[in-house]
């Protein structure tokens, strides 16, 4: 993704916050991400876009539009997570995984998982990709079990996968 690719990059945000999974897939709500002005989403893009600190990676679908995205970010040792806990090493936490309902089933989620986690693994001092999922949103742990991430800990009503 390119940092001028914001507006495609809102439009998808929009679309996942929309989906019934929403309320246990994302921190935040359609409402929350709709209010953000221009500058939000320009700031978003530029840092998960190359030379930025994390990285957005972008599926396209046969007639160039967006079938799906994931994002990884990169986690400082020193600092601490959403849950409040503390990061000890330097790790990659994949986040904001949406495929459109149309392309769910084929190779888009499966293909987004594997340049997600080969950047991650690329990345300096980065021995670990993590990500979390809802106890209740089964569709997406199958699908990360697929990707290759397996459970390591319950943290409140989140399971943490880590890729293997």
């Amino acid at each position: 993704m390119h940092a001028d690719d914001w507006p495609a990059a809102k439009r998808l945000r929009l679309e996942a916050l929309r989906d019934p999974a929403a309320p246990i897939a994302f921190l935040e709500t359609y409402e929350q991400a709709a209010a953000q002005p221009d500058q939000f989403w320009k700031d978003r893009a530029a840092g998960s876009s190359e030379g930025g600190p994390n990285r957005q990676f972008v599926a396209e679908g046969p007639r160039g539009d967006w079938a799906g995205s994931v994002t990884v970010l990169v986690e400082e040792p020193g600092t601490e997570d959403f849950t409040g806990r503390p990061i000890e090493h330097r790790q990659a936490h994949v986040v904001a995984v949406f495929v459109r309902e149309e392309h769910r089933g084929g190779t888009v989620a499966p293909n987004l998982f594997r340049a997600a986690v080969a950047w991650a693994l690329a990345q300096r001092d980065i021995t670990r990709v993590r990500l979390f999922v809802h106890v209740d949103n089964a569709r997406a742990e199958a699908a990360y079990r697929r990707a290759g991430f397996e459970r390591t800990a319950v943290v409140g009503d989140e399971y943490e996968m880590e890729y293997r």
